[in-house]
């Protein structure tokens, strides 16, 4: 299977494209300087990823800023802070804030020369039109946890996603879905029929960071440390087709 086989990659933002655990961390400090013993990086993250799961999983139709909102009082609970919401409310209003990954603008720009570029994100639209301004590219289509009314791995996410791809008449064999975190999109994207491109940022660190372990194996067809290998990758295949 090669990349040039596909006509659509369908991406994942936060963590693939967006650097979300960065962005996240940041966004953290604020509580974890009023902590005597904070957390490090990696317990912090870790901590972030179960509790954003589970309230997604609880509260499907909340809108994701207001549901980071809601995640930042539980690790403050968790982690022993007294209430502040003022201080949840502005972690909740952090996603504009969280950057991008260096390769991610120039990657795309070259990939919108040869396929249909499509998101299909854990955010509102409200955070997504920001983060689109760091990533420099119009996508052709862009599904959001708010347009679902649930949160990957959700498989209405990915339901809602093959609907309106083949409304645009695209099946599933036209489809790469491209992302980095196992759980919330290879492992759905797998039992929805969809080859994957993994976008292994986390490659070469220990643990899940900020998304929970995966339940069960996915069906990875590519393997990238980062969208710029994935990008010489599909170079070197037009170069081998002449």
């Amino acid at each position: 299977m090669r990349l040039t086989d596909f006509k659509v990659l369908t991406f994942d933002c936060y963590g693939t494209l967006i650097d979300w655990e960065s962005g996240i961390f940041a966004a953290l400090q604020p509580l974890l300087a009023r902590l005597p013993a904070p957390p490090g990086r990696d317990a912090a993250l870790e901590a972030f990823g179960a509790h954003e799961s589970r309230q997604q999983a609880a509260t499907p139709g909340m809108v994701y800023s207001e549901l980071l909102a809601v995640v930042h009082g539980r690790l403050a609970t968790l982690w022993g802070a007294a209430p502040d919401p003022a201080a949840d409310a502005a972690f909740g209003a952090s996603v504009p804030d969280w950057p991008a990954f260096p390769d991610s603008a120039e990657a795309l720009a070259y990939l919108k020369q040869h396929f249909r570029l499509v998101i299909l994100s854990n955010v509102d639209r409200t955070g997504f039109a920001a983060s689109n301004r760091r990533l420099g590219v119009e996508f052709d289509l862009i599904c959001t946890a708010q347009d679902v009314g649930s949160y990957k791995p959700d498989p209405a996410n990915f339901d809602y996603l093959l609907d309106k791809l083949a409304g645009l008449g695209f099946g599933r064999a036209d489809i790469l879905h491209t992302a980095q975190s196992l759980f919330h999109d290879h492992v759905p994207a797998t039992e929805a029929g969809l080859a994957c491109a993994w976008i292994d940022r986390r490659q070469g660190l220990a643990g899940w960071g900020a998304t929970p372990p995966p339940p069960k194996e996915a069906r990875i067809v590519f393997h990238f440390p980062g969208m710029a290998a994935l990008v010489e990758a599909h170079r070197a295949e037009l170069r081998a087709e002449g």
